[in-house]
């Protein structure tokens, strides 16, 4: 599954993220994986989750960071759980081409690897694309 947490800038998307977090961390039967763009938030999650900070990487587009996310799947076969926290951060943009493709191709990972996705977008819920919608 791939859900997409949406709305504008400031609207709570992250404090909802890590309520996922800290309640996937009591209930999945694997590793929970929390990546963001920087270290800020990562003392309001359990320190049960595994953390990953894409600032030290140069993360530069979507396909970078999907094989940052394969890496990670790679070295730990038990994750269960990937939480992403502000993806246009992440990738250093907020154009959505290659956005679509990206999440095509995580929706085929979790079917593969039995990984839940949960994504913050910062997008305005009304007028994002209807690919966007439904996922949030």
């Amino acid at each position: 599954m791939v859900e997409l947490l949406i709305g504008k800038k400031g609207t709570g998307k992250t404090k909802a993220l890590i309520d996922k977090v800290n309640t996937a961390l009591t209930v999945a039967k694997g590793n929970v994986v929390y990546i963001g763009s920087t270290g800020e938030n990562m003392f309001d999650i359990k320190s049960k989750a595994r953390m990953a900070n894409t600032s030290e990487f140069d993360i530069e587009s979507y396909s970078e960071f999907l094989g940052f996310i394969c890496g990670i799947v790679s070295r730990d076969f038990d994750i269960t759980n990937i939480f992403v926290d502000s993806i246009f951060k992440v990738v250093g943009t907020t154009e959505l081409d290659g956005f679509e493709a990206f999440l095509s191709r995580l929706e085929s990972m979790s079917q593969k690897f039995n990984i839940d996705f949960v994504i913050s977008v910062s997008i305005d819920a009304e007028t994002a694309p209807d690919y966007i919608k439904r996922l949030a």
